[in-house]
Parts: structure tokens; C-alpha cells; sequence
């Protein structure tokens, strides 16, 4: 009886000695079970942590939603005000993420706990500005978001509250950006989870008011974020301040800026800057195009979000992984090593994209009804998670792309395409189809659709004439 062969294109496809071609190798390419499972070593715990947080976002959204479709429209319109407050930090951090990566890689990790001290102090002058501002402005912000007058109250106040913890919410978020460029996803994942779990419980203390504690609804789960933004901050300094940890910091370090690394920080965050104003603009304007229909169906739209969240975190915890190896083998001088993970990233990402759009074809209704008991809600999420399932494999695909390029620190590139495709196509489709050509909310969805192909395609051809290895950083 003859053994059992693998055809050849599964060999073409998943095997790392097909992905770099001969004339491009410098060296030994590992073995597919070895390449995969050092992508995998740092891929799961950063998958792990990026579903844990999505779960628990989702469970937070059902405990609001008990309060009415009002409170999760209420909270879901300070999602986009807030991520454009927050772009400055992230493109910040993707340059940290770049820099700390590459020198990993090259073995001077000197210089990747100096670019963390960098951005440690950066950011935390400018998140305490940001956070004075948000405070100050909720209200016109809320305005601007599209809140209406059933929505305007809850919205503004937890806006208003969750502004209090922007300063430790930004200095983890670059504490762990560090960790993740020298791949300690274990770490990012304590802190994270243990975090967000808080953050659950507190919830069911203080949104109904239970155990004796008071029942403060949307401002309840607006302070139970405040509290576990704090704990995860300590949790990550903690991380960093443990004389065992490659990125180690005391307070006997050189904390005064040097103008090289300045300007490398400066060069890289330029490019993140540029993409996560595209990124917020685009997103905001979306949303603003969405709340404009009405309160029910931006609540099915939230509902929807929730899962589109979820397929999200797969996809940028394998994006994760594969920026930290592309940076990381960069800095080795192993550009055909960055090609090989980048690949073996879009191979682990599509098998994930094809698992979840299975799986949310199966559970849209009874999904959609751990939110909303409103039969038209429920039908109307449906229908977007069956849009949803079909962009699945795509929105992976480019966010592993992504991260690739963004490892090698081509952020200019990927800016490019984020300001062309959510910046302009998104919100000029989605108007065109939701109100002049009538689709209404399922208008706007399709629009999306057409966003994340175009992404796609333009990553994906940048990916292969391999420009993105030549990038200095």
C-alpha cells in the first residue's frame, strides 16, 4: 500500500522551501516545522490576548446592552472620537514596534531600550494633554460623532470618564509594543487579559449595581475601563522594571533625548502618523455616515462590529508575530527570512479566515440576540455578518500584509494605501450607496467590502516586487 503523498501545489503553498526563491536566498532557509513553529511561539499568545480582549469587549457590549439599544449605540459612538485621539500614540508605536524589532535583531538591545525611553517620556507628556483635551470637549466631540438626543447624555459622560486613564492606556500600549517587537507576547498577554477580566467583573458591579455596589449603568462601564487601564499600566511597568527583562529600564538610565534616535522615531512615526489620520478619518466619517441613519440600526451595526472586532484580533495577532520576525530578521541581515515569515503569516492568517466564516454564517441570529432582543436589530445584524463572512479572508490577508511592511518600517507605503482606501473610498462609497443610491446600512457594508479589497491588492503588490526590504530605518 503506497504511502500517502502531499501534491505538489500544497508543497508550493505551505512549504518554506518554496517561498523564497533560490537566487534571493543568503543563507539556509529552516524547515517548515521549525519556521512554523517560531511563528507560532509568538503568534499564539498574542492571538490569545487579542481574542481574550475581543470576548471580554463583547461581554462588556451585552451587560450595556441590557440597559437598552440607546447605551450600546451610546458607547459605540465613542469608538471612532476616541481612536482619533489615540492616532498620534499609535503611529508612534508602530515606529517603537519597527526600531525595538530591527535592533533585536541585530543584537544591540541598548538601542531598543533607548527607543522605548523615547517614546515612555513622549507619550506621556502628550497623553496628558490628549487627556485634558477629551475631558474638555466630550460634548462637541459626541456632537460631531453624530450622538442624537436619546444617545447625547450617556455618550458625552462616558467619554468624559474614560478620558481620565488615556495617560497609562497610551504608556502600555508602547510598553507593549516593545514587548511584542522582541517577540514577549506572553507578557503582552498577562497584561492585557488580567486587565480586561477586572474590567468584566468591575462591570457587573457597577453597570446594575450589585453586591452593595452603586448601580451607575453606561458611567459604570466607563469607570470599570478607567480602573483596569490603570492596573494594566502597572502590570506593564512592572514588566519592563524586572532587572531580568531584555528591555529593562531604571531611573539611573540616560532618560535625555539624543537627536539620532529622535529622528529615526520621528521618520517612522511621520509615515504611522499619516496612516492612522487616514485610518481615524476615514473610520469617523464612516461611523458619522452610519449613526446618520438612526439609533436602531447603528445598534445592528455595532452588533456586527463586534464579530468584525473578533475576525480583527486572528488576523493582527498573527500581524503581530510576523512584524516582530520581519523586523527582527531584517536586523539579521536575512531579508529572504522576513519574505518566508511574511508568507507563513498570510498562510496561518487565511486558515483562521476560513474557520471564523464558517463559524459566523452558523451563529449569526443567535449572535445577534446576546444584544438586542428587537427582532429588526437582530435581522439587520444578521444580514451584515453574512457581508462580514465574505470579507473575512480579505481583511486578514491585508492586515498580515500590513504587518509586514510596517516590520520592515515602510509605513509611508501602507499610510498611502490606508489614506486611499479608508480615508477616500470607504466614506466616498459608503455615502454614495447608503443614501443617494438607497442601500441604506447594508450600502455602507458593501462599501467596506470594496475598501478592504482594494487594501488588499495594493499590499499585496508591494509585498512582492519587495521594495519594503530596502527600507532604512
Amino acid at each position: 500500500m503506497n504511502a500517502f503523498k502531499i501534491p505538489q501545489w500544497i508543497k508550493k503553498l505551505l512549504f518554506t522551501e518554496y517561498m523564497v526563491k533560490p537566487d534571493m536566498r543568503h543563507g539556509d532557509i529552516p524547515t517548515s516545522k521549525e519556521a512554523y513553529s517560531n511563528s507560532l511561539r509568538i503568534a499564539l499568545p498574542s492571538v490569545a490576548e487579542m481574542v481574550s480582549l475581543a470576548l471580554m469587549g463583547m461581554i462588556d457590549m451585552i451587560m450595556v446592552g441590557n440597559l437598552g439599544e440607546e447605551a450600546v449605540a451610546a458607547v459605540g459612538l465613542t469608538g471612532q472620537p476616541r481612536m482619533l485621539v489615540l492616532a498620534v500614540f499609535f503611529a508612534l508605536n508602530i515606529a517603537v514596534t519597527a526600531i525595538v524589532a530591527r535592533n533585536k535583531g541585530s543584537g544591540d538591545m541598548e538601542a531598543a531600550r533607548s527607543c522605548m525611553r523615547h517614546a515612555m517620556v513622549i507619550v506621556a507628556v502628550l497623553g496628558t494633554i490628549a487627556a485634558v483635551l477629551s475631558f474638555w470637549l466630550s460634548h462637541p466631540l459626541m456632537v460631531l460623532a453624530g450622538a442624537q438626543a436619546d444617545t447625547i447624555g450617556w455618550a458625552s459622560s462616558y467619554f468624559r470618564i474614560i478620558s481620565i486613564a488615556l495617560p497609562a492606556q497610551i504608556l502600555t500600549g508602547t510598553i507593549c509594543a516593545a514587548q511584542r517587537a522582541c517577540g514577549n507576547t506572553k507578557i503582552t498577554l498577562k497584561v492585557n487579559v488580567v486587565a480586561r477580566v477586572l474590567s468584566v467583573i468591575l462591570n457587573l458591579l457597577l453597570i446594575e449595581g450589585r453586591l452593595g455596589f452603586p448601580r451607575l449603568e453606561v458611567d459604570g462601564a466607563a469607570w470599570s475601563a478607567v480602573i483596569s487601564a490603570f492596573v494594566a499600566f502597572f502590570l506593564a511597568l512592572m514588566s519592563v522594571l524586572n532587572r531580568d527583562s531584555l528591555l529593562r529600564i531604571s531611573r539611573h538610565d540616560n532618560w535625555r533625548f539624543q537627536m539620532p534616535m529622535l529622528k529615526s522615531i520621528g521618520r517612522l512615526t511621520s509615515g504611522g502618523m499619516f496612516e492612522q489620520v487616514a485610518l481615524r478619518f476615514g473610520f469617523f466619517a464612516y461611523a458619522r455616515i452610519i449613526a446618520g441613519l438612526g439609533t436602531a440600526d447603528f445598534a445592528a451595526h455595532m452588533i456586527a462590529m463586534q464579530l468584525m472586532m473578533l475576525s480583527f484580533t486572528f488576523a493582527d495577532g498573527i500581524s503581530a508575530a510576523t512584524t516582530s520576525l520581519v523586523g527582527q530578521t531584517l536586523g539579521q541581515k536575512r531579508p529572504d527570512l522576513s519574505i518566508m515569515y511574511g508568507k507563513i503569516g498570510m498562510r496561518m492568517a487565511l486558515v483562521c479566515a476560513a474557520l471564523l466564516s464558517a463559524t459566523v454564517i452558523l451563529t449569526r441570529y443567535p449572535f445577534a440576540l446576546l444584544f438586542a432582543s428587537d427582532p429588526d436589530i437582530v435581522s439587520t445584524a444578521a444580514t451584515l455578518i453574512l457581508i462580514l463572512a465574505a470579507v473575512m479572508p480579505i481583511q486578514t490577508s491585508q492586515l498580515v500584509m500590513g504587518g509586514s511592511l510596517r516590520g520592515a518600517g515602510d509605513t509611508r507605503y501602507v499610510a498611502l494605501t490606508m489614506l486611499i482606501t479608508v480615508g477616500i473610498l470607504r466614506p466616498g462609497l459608503g455615502f454614495l450607496f447608503t443614501f443617494p443610491l438607497g442601500l441604506g446600512l447594508a450600502g455602507a457594508w458593501i462599501a467596506m467590502v470594496f475598501d478592504q479589497l482594494v487594501r488588499l491588492i495594493m499590499l499585496f503588490t508591494r509585498f512582492v516586487r519587495g521594495k519594503w526590504i530596502e527600507v532604512k530605518i
